[in-house]
């Protein structure tokens, strides 16, 4: 980005956010918005503590599991989607609804269906995340171009060498896509479900926090949390730069 003639690096706009927190912080607007700096103090603190890391690992279960399930039920479905115009007919409809639903309000459903513990949390993040998945590697595998499934043909493939050797990587840059964008809304599912269900992972520490108003605490969990985000979404956004390559060689 440039302004001015300069080159200003993408970053520069957490600095600034970084500082206007500070500085409002430091200035006692509200007890709701502790200074930045006590925040990540607190942030060191907080995190080799024992409950800190047993919440760490309840939700990197429920993530994992609910995420994983997400990407091997999704990315299939959508290929099959995009291949058979009678499954496309019949699932469509189901995936628009329920990715543009209020996913958040099913989890009360899903409490009394499967109880309070980690289960609930899993389906979730399940929920969250696949629907984005479906639609990217349905769409992808859509845009695959004719010749390509012609040649599979004329060689003799059989349907399931067509779908790993020809579907899959043909598609993968928007199977990555939706890979990305569903571990993304897989992190709010995970977090949505933990805080509905107010006693497991960090659910429970985010609901501890904020009933007795400890703001450092509960920021410092937050930042946490956007860290482990940003680090998932940037790290699949490089691997979607790596395979970019298959989009040019499918026109």
């Amino acid at each position: 980005m440039r302004i001015a003639g300069y080159n200003i690096p993408m970053m520069a706009s957490l600095l600034i956010w970084a500082v206007a927190w500070e500085v409002i912080g430091r200035a006692g607007v509200s007890f709701i918005l502790p200074p930045l700096s006590a925040v990540l103090v607190k942030m060191v603190e907080i995190v080799p503590q024992a409950n800190f890391l047993i919440a760490l690992g309840i939700t990197a279960r429920c993530f994992l599991w609910g995420v994983g399930l997400a990407i091997v039920i999704g990315v299939p479905l959508g290929v099959l989607m995009g291949r058979s115009v009678i499954l496309d007919r019949l699932v469509l409809p189901w995936v628009n609804m329920f990715i543009s639903a209020p996913l958040s309000a099913l989890v009360p459903v899903l409490m009394v269906l499967f109880g309070f513990g980690e289960e609930t949390v899993i389906i979730t993040t399940f929920l969250f995340a696949v629907w984005i998945i479906i639609l990217n590697a349905r769409a992808g595998v859509m845009q695959i171009s004719p010749s390509l499934v012609e040649m599979a043909r004329s060689f003799g493939a059989t349907g399931w060498q067509a779908f790993s050797s020809i579907y899959v990587w043909a598609a993968l840059p928007e199977i990555l896509a939706g890979v990305r964008i569903g571990v993304i809304r897989g992190v709010k599912g995970v977090i949505v479900g933990q805080l509905l269900v107010s006693v497991v992972g960090f659910g429970k520490l985010f609901e501890i926090y904020s009933s007795n108003f400890l703001m450092l605490h509960f920021w410092a969990l937050l930042l946490v949390l956007f860290f482990f985000a940003f680090l998932f979404a940037e790290g699949l956004a490089w691997a979607e730069r790596k395979v970019e390559y298959y989009a040019a060689n499918r026109a």
